[in-house]
């Protein structure tokens, strides 16, 4: 990958065509892509842009604080300009993320290793930064004079997202902060925290502190969510349990407890509770905690789906909890307006000559090999599944596109989709 580091903008070289593969391979480049197809009011202009990014159309690309540009070319020869606007992070929202950054040195390094964990973007939200877009956070701006999001500036989305997949400070550019910039400010805090507790004074006498107390700072305010949740107990001790106690499986219980606890106070918290889980969903909950094996053996038994069907439904309730497992388990009739939606949608999402032959049985459409398939969500969302070992098995995140579904069920699995 060509570019170029002096100053705040970065031009990368443009990439060769992406026929048969996925745009973008890493979480962060499909959320980066989410927020496209879930902002964009047009899905052939999707498509178009997906052909447009396909064929190599998409020129070089220049990436800046706030703007990225790149010259895209049509088959007729004609050629327009199109920018991608995002806003970029204030400097309070900055400085919030650099002191989050300072705390968690795991996810500098990550970054350093051109990856972006999870819960960097999470403690990253968590201090009121929003490093990946939502929806309509990115802005179009086209030679074509389109009001919203066309061809050209969808192409440009997702050849951007190819560029994230190998390189996430690319977003860090756009959100207003070159790699060097970054890392400047990151090492002169380490530094500066340092000294700063290398010259905290000895102390003061306690009657003095006691005299001092009318000019002393108020207490702070109350401490809020704990960062994780807590530990509970141990139960091994010298005294045997009682009859019809399993020790491990209380522990077990009693830790994913304090975990589900934790996540219904954050979300209690920002006002949304989470909706009441079946007893089915809950034994899926608990085994996506990776239990101990005879506690997973016991989730399997009492779920009724067995070792392998609660390995597929732990699978999927980890890419979207109990809406991933309502698509799963359920098979249901798509008529009327609903089905008039995804007809338009399949038609929308690719050109005649390319349009994959799909065989429809109720919300599940499989491709002709039987290899792949997309499942529609009660919300529209289309669901990759792929054909694995006989057994039909969850293969990424939903979206609003079915080509991007179908895309990323036609990727060959990883090491770690099994877990």
């Amino acid at each position: 990958m060509n570019r170029h580091d002096d100053g705040p903008e970065r031009t990368f070289a443009a990439l060769p065509p992406a026929r048969g593969k996925a745009f973008a391979q890493s979480w962060w480049g499909r959320a980066w892509l989410k927020a496209l197809e879930d902002t964009a009011l047009d899905l052939a202009q999707l498509k178009t842009g997906r052909r447009l990014a396909r064929a190599g159309a998409v020129g070089a690309v220049s990436v800046r604080p706030g703007r990225l540009t790149a010259v895209v070319q049509e088959r007729d020869g004609t050629a327009h300009r199109a920018d991608v606007l995002l806003s970029e992070l204030t400097p309070a929202q900055w400085d919030r993320f650099l002191d989050m950054a300072v705390e968690r040195a795991g996810h500098v390094a990550a970054l350093l290793d051109r990856e972006m964990p999870p819960h960097l973007v999470e403690d990253a939200a968590a201090a009121g930064v929003e490093l990946l877009p939502g929806i309509g956070d990115l802005e179009p701006e086209c030679g074509c004079d389109a009001w919203d999001h066309c061809g050209h500036t969808a192409a440009l989305c997702y050849e951007v997202a190819r560029l994230l997949d190998q390189d996430p400070f690319v977003l860090l550019l756009m959100r207003g902060r070159t790699e060097s910039a970054l890392l400047e400010d990151l090492q002169a805090r380490t530094g500066a925290s340092a000294v700063a507790e290398s010259d905290e004074p000895a102390g003061v006498d306690a009657a003095e502190a006691y005299a001092a107390g009318d000019i002393l700072p108020p207490l702070p305010a109350p401490p809020g969510l704990p960062a994780e949740p807590g530990t509970p107990p141990a139960l091994d001790t010298a005294t045997p349990p009682a009859p019809g106690i399993d020790p491990p499986a209380l522990e077990y219980l009693a830790a994913r407890t304090a975990v589900h606890a934790h996540r219904l106070l954050a979300q209690a918290l920002e006002g949304a509770l989470a909706a009441e889980l079946t007893a089915g969903q809950d034994a899926v909950r608990l085994a996506a905690g990776d239990p101990a094996r005879e506690v997973a053996d016991r989730l399997a038994d009492g779920s009724g789906r067995g070792p392998e069907g609660l390995a597929t439904a732990v699978r999927a309730w980890r890419l979207g909890g109990p809406d991933a497992l309502s698509v799963l388990d359920e098979e249901w009739p798509v008529e009327g307006e609903a089905l008039a939606r995804a007809r338009a949608a399949l038609e929308a999402a690719w050109d005649a000559d390319e349009r994959p032959g799909l065989r429809a049985r109720d919300n599940r459409w499989t491709t002709a090999g039987s290899a792949a398939q997309l499942r529609l969500g009660r919300d529209g969302r289309w669901w990759p599944y792929r054909r694995e070992q006989g057994r039909w098995q969850p293969a990424g995140e939903p979206t609003r596109d079915p080509a991007t579904a179908l895309a990323t069920a036609e990727l060959p699995p990883r090491d770690g989709d099994a877990r």
